[in-house]
Order: C-alpha cells, then structure tokens, then sequence
C-alpha cells in the first residue's frame, strides 16, 4: 500500500523513492458528489431508504467537482504514466458521468477502453469505466458489458469479437484448412489441434495482396523470428459447431487499429467460405 496526499499524484510511481515501476491494474471507488447538498439530495430524492447505511465519511464521498473530475484526474495522470499501469479503472456511481468520461477518453486518443455495469440485487446499479494505453484488449463481455441501450454505439468500444458461420459439418477439417492458409503467413502462428483454435501475432498486415507481394521481394534479406517482432496485432481463432454450422470465431487479442482487424477478419471470412479473392473492401464489423 503507497499512501499519498491530497495534492500529490493518484498513482505515485514516478514519485522519488518508489521501488514499483509498474502495475497490472489501478482500481477506485471515487468520491461521487460535488457537495454536501447534492449528497443530501441524492438521499431525499429515493423513495425508499437505502438497504445499508452509508459508511462513507465527507471526504471520500464528497469532492469538488464529483466523480467525473476525480477520474478525470486519473485519466490527466495516466497521460503522463501511460504503460506503466496495464489498466486504469473506476467505479463510477452515476449513468450520467459516463458519457463526459468516455468522451474525454476518445479526445486524448484513447482507442482501448472498457466500460460494464455492476449490479447488486435488485436495486443498486453501479458502472466502471477502464482504459489502457497498452494493446492488450479484453473481451467482447467485459468491454460492452452494459445492458441493450444504456449508451450510444459511439460511446462503446469497437468490438473485439467477429463471428463467420459456415455449413461445414466437420470441425477439425475445417480447423485444418484455415490453419493450413494462415501458417504460410509471415506471422507467428500457433494451431492447437486438439482444441480447434489458434493464436497469432504479426507486426501489421501481412495477409493483404499488397503485404504478400512486399514479403517476397524482402524475404531473402530480412527474416524476422518471433521474439524480435514487436507483435502489433493479434488474435485467437475457435473453430466449433454451432447450430448444426461450424463457427469461426476471431478474437481481438492485441492492437489499436479497428481497420486492421477488419481486414483480418474480411481475409478469414473470405478463406473459409472457400470466396475467390477480389479487391472489394473488407466486410464492415457492426460496431
């Protein structure tokens, strides 16, 4: 545990005399009311009274400008601090805070955020903003973990999951063809039989036409192995059966570029549907 002052930094790491240099994940409760006023009208505002007594004193409840300034200053220092931490998150008490938030995140080029709700019983609804300046992005579930409607599409991360159904019947036939397309590749790329599902790394595109072509005017003079690729983009592949159909579904592991992972994807969905290749654009993921 590192304690710190009022006026000093949320996350001290780059404060003299701190021996971590680095974090898996920040995590806060936040003080959610501007004043003493707006917490006593939030009180007098339910109908009922609440289940539990608020234990809370003034200070961690109350802050000048609420919770959308508090994070906002975590937000400020993550600038500054970037990979240090793997991931930055906050409780955030109000539906209505998450918009300015998000809308803050996107302003200083965040493009790896997360934003679930949390519910407890029947009445009290929580949410919790997450943002990383790494690549690593999580799953489909946890980054538009918020019920249908609750927030814009814009307001949402781009999705980190494409699914492409086809009507073969036998999995690890059709496992093997895709693996078969994707390991020739200049990409690392690992196919676990057994599980049907695959995992891969490359430092951008390498499966375009044009990518293809550049690899083999370069491939006698520059290989790469898979320790010295700094590994951009990546994702992992299931194969099962679906609903008497086999399912491919291609997970966003790591990367910032939603155009690159459409077309990753456009490039699977066109491999196994057994599609002549065309230079039509990539099919759109509904974001």
């Amino acid at each position: 545990m590192m304690e710190t002052t009022q006026d000093g930094p949320f996350i001290p790491l780059a404060q003299p005399g701190v021996d971590v240099e680095r974090l898996d994940f920040v995590m806060c409760n936040p003080p959610f009311y501007s004043s003493p006023s707006e917490m006593a009208s939030s009180a007098s505002a339910k109908s009922k009274p609440p289940n539990s007594a608020c234990t809370g004193s003034p200070s961690e409840m109350v802050l000048p400008g609420g919770e959308i300034a508090f994070i906002s200053r975590i937000i400020s220092e993550s600038l500054r601090l970037r990979e240090k931490v793997q991931w930055y998150t906050s409780m955030v008490g109000k539906l209505s805070s998450l918009i300015p938030l998000i809308e803050l995140l996107k302003a200083e080029g965040c493009t790896n955020w997360a934003v679930t709700e949390l519910v407890q019983g029947t009445k009290t609804r929580r949410w919790v903003v997450g943002w990383s300046w790494r690549g690593w992005r999580p799953g489909l579930d946890v980054a538009r973990g918020v019920g249908a409607g609750t927030l814009e599409r814009k307001y949402l991360p781009f999705p980190s999951e494409y699914c492409v159904m086809v009507n073969a019947q036998d999995v690890k036939e059709a496992g093997r063809k895709l693996n078969e397309a994707l390991k020739v590749l200049k990409m690392y790329w690992v196919w676990d039989v057994a599980k049907v599902e695959g995992i891969g790394f490359s430092e951008g595109d390498v499966w375009s036409r044009s990518a293809r072509r550049k690899m083999k005017v370069t491939a006698a003079t520059e290989e790469k192995s898979a320790p010295e690729m700094e590994m951009k983009f990546g994702v992992k592949i299931t194969v099962k059966n679906v609903d008497g159909g086999t399912e491919f579904l291609v997970r966003w592991l790591k990367g910032d570029d939603s155009v690159l992972f459409e077309s990753f994807c456009g490039m699977v969905k066109r491999t196994v549907e057994g599609a002549p290749k065309t230079k039509r654009k990539t099919d759109k993921i509904t974001s």
